[in-house]
C-alpha cells in the first residue's frame, strides 16, 4: 500500500523521543551488520551520526573488517534498539563511502583520546604488545598537538531500501510497519507481531 508518511521523518521523531528519555551513555549506538568475506554475517555496534540526504551515517576506519566487508558487498543492515521507548528499528540499505569533507567534520568532533586511538591503531588487527600501544596513545594525547584525520578513517552513508519500525507491547501484540522504497516512492505494509 502506498503511504505518504516519510519513514525518515518517523525515525527522526522516534530517535528524538528516545534521546529525551534515555539514561544510557551512548543513545546513538546502532548495530551494523555486514556480510563477511567468509560468507558469515558480522555484527558490531557503531555510533550513528545523523541523517544526511535521507541516508544514515556511521563512521570508522575504512580498512577495518567492516570497511573491507562493505567494500566487498555494500548491502548492509543497521538495527536500533531503544529501551526507554521499547522500540526497534531495522534498516536495510546500500552503503557508500562518505566524502572527505564530511569525514573531516566527524573526525574533528571526536575527543582527543578517540582521535589518538584512530591515528595509531589498526582496528581489528592482532595485538602484540598492549602496554606499548597504550603508551603510544597516551603520549600522543599528552603532546596536545592537533591530530589530523588519518586517510583510512571515514564513514559510510547507508541509503535505506527497507525500514521496519516495531513498538513492543506488554500484550506481545507488537506494532510493526515495514516501509519499502521502490521507484522513488515509499510504500508501507503492517506486519503481524
Amino acid at each position: 500500500m502506498k503511504n505518504t508518511e516519510n519513514p525518515i521523518a518517523i525515525f527522526s521523531k522516534w530517535f528524538n523521543e528516545e534521546c529525551e528519555l534515555t539514561k544510557v551513555k551512548i543513545p546513538s549506538a546502532v548495530c551494523l551488520s555486514t556480510m563477511g568475506i567468509d560468507n558469515f554475517p558480522n555484527a558490531r555496534f557503531v555510533s550513528f551520526k545523523e541523517i544526511v540526504d535521507n541516508s544514515f551515517i556511521v563512521t570508522g576506519p575504512l580498512d577495518s573488517r567492516k570497511g573491507i566487508e562493505i567494500n566487498n558487498n555494500n548491502n548492509v543492515a543497521i538495527t536500533f534498539w531503544w529501551a526507554e521507548t521499547e522500540r526497534q528499528i531495522r534498516v536495510q540499505g546500500i552503503a557508500t563511502t562518505i566524502n572527505s569533507k564530511l569525514a573531516d567534520r566527524y573526525f574533528e568532533e571526536r575527543n582527543i583520546n578517540a582521535k589518538a586511538v584512530s591515528s595509531i591503531c589498526e582496528q581489528g588487527k592482532e595485538l602484540d604488545n598492549a602496554a606499548l600501544l597504550e603508551k603510544n596513545i597516551e603520549d600522543k594525547v599528552v603532546e596536545g598537538k592537533r591530530i589530523d584525520r588519518p586517510s583510512n578513517w571515514g564513514g559510510f552513508s547507508i541509503k535505506p531500501i527497507r525500514i521496519e519500525f516495531m513498538e513492543f507491547k506488554e500484550t506481545r501484540f507488537h506494532h510493526r510497519k515495514l516501509y519499502e522504497f521502490h521507484n522513488g516512492i515509499w510504500s508501507m505494509k503492517q506486519l503481524q507481531p
